[in-house]
């Protein structure tokens, strides 16, 4: 399968983006067009499906589904002896966005990302998206245990510094509630919705500002969506 793959990456249009994905992960896309559409932010996007516009917001959906999946896994294998707590802590800090943006230029996927104007500033979070995206396409490519191998062996063991996060203490939604009651404004976090059931199931918050929603965010947790939600609303608010 793998020869099969490497034949036809190597000769397809998009030679480059293969051998990029290679170098970076370690192997050969099979649906090259996958990997094409994991870097394409909306406003590089013109072309459109039944109404819908080719971006690669669709793959990011299920990039953050099966990233949070594989790392809850992770910890909870790596620290048998922690409580829920602790264990939903650190996979928020590792599956945070700024995390994942720093990932993103570690790997290198920020040089790849087709985005309009190229101003990676006004659009703070478009290297964690993409980070994203590119573990929804390797999902629908190679496969769940594939996916996993590559997360943990190639990205966490290598890239993710463990004892690092256990001591970095910065609780996104303290500091929003502490800017909150610096600038008189009223925030709040409010469960919008579920989804799922059992293990699978994903709780929906929504961080509101004054009742107007700036970020929205889902996780296993209440607790973890919470601090999604809450680091968006920081980046989307530009509060240093």
């Amino acid at each position: 399968m793998f020869l099969k793959d490497f034949i036809h990456s190597v000769f397809s249009a998009d030679k480059k983006l293969a051998n990029s994905i290679n170098n970076i992960l370690g192997f050969y896309p099979g649906n090259v067009f996958l990997y094409q559409l994991a870097f394409k932010h909306k406003s590089a996007s013109s072309e459109t499906i039944n109404g819908y516009k080719l971006s690669n917001e669709r793959l990011e959906y299920l990039g953050d589904a099966v990233l949070s999946a594989v790392v809850a896994d992770f910890l909870f294998k790596r620290f048998p002896y922690k409580n829920e707590g602790f264990l939903t802590e650190m996979r928020s800090r590792i599956v945070s966005r700024a995390s994942l943006n720093k990932l993103s230029q570690k790997l290198g996927l920020d040089k790849l990302v087709n985005l309009v104007g190229d101003n990676r500033s006004v659009f703070r979070s478009v290297n964690g998206d993409a980070f994203e995206a590119l573990i929804g396409a390797i999902y629908l490519d190679k496969g769940f245990n594939f996916t996993k191998k590559i997360i943990i062996k190639r990205i966490i063991q290598i890239h993710v510094d463990i004892d690092a996060l256990q001591k970095n203490d910065f609780n996104y939604k303290s500091k929003l509630l502490e800017w909150g009651q610096k600038e008189k404004r009223a925030v709040e976090f409010v469960v919008s919705g579920e989804s799922g059931d059992g293990f699978k199931k994903q709780y929906h918050i929504e961080a509101r500002l004054d009742g107007g929603m700036v970020a929205k965010a889902n996780d296993f947790s209440i607790k973890g969506a919470e601090q999604l939600a809450a680091e968006k609303a920081w980046l989307s608010l530009n509060i240093d």
